[in-house]
């Protein structure tokens, strides 16, 4: 079995766009600046539905992290399920790939770098590896 492939909604559908074409989509508010993740039509800051949609940097710090240890049918393990603070602010939840899945490889506040995987024609999931020079 593979990763489970998400389904894009019209509020998602430019994130899916951006990942299918090597980039990292945020959103930021017009009108009080704010930098959101997830996707939604408004500003979680100030209700604004004055939003933008822009390439983040894809750069981003280990916020913290859980190793699995536990068997799943998409997942060879152990594998590391990250929090990711972005350079722009927000955090998302992903995986860290190109590196052991240890607590002695996964130091927080390591430095990151996205990179994508291509699940399907229509979807790729952002994914986060260690930052040029930190690879272990």
């Amino acid at each position: 079995m593979s990763r489970p492939i998400p389904v894009p909604t019209p509020e998602t559908a430019h994130f899916w766009e951006g990942t299918r074409a090597g980039e990292l989509r945020l959103q930021r508010c017009d009108d009080c600046d704010h930098v959101y993740f997830p996707p939604r039509p408004f500003c979680p800051g100030c209700s604004s539905r004055a939003v933008a949609v822009f390439a983040a940097s894809g750069r981003g710090a280990l916020a913290s992290y859980v190793i699995s240890e536990r068997p799943h049918p998409a997942f060879e393990g152990p594998y590391a399920i990250a929090l990711v603070e972005l350079e722009e602010g927000p955090r998302m939840m992903s995986n860290i790939v190109e590196c052991p899945q240890t607590p002695e490889a996964l130091v927080l506040d390591m430095p990151l770098q996205v990179t994508f995987e291509t699940l399907s024609d229509e979807i790729s999931l952002p994914l986060f590896r260690p930052a040029d020079g930190e690879k272990s």
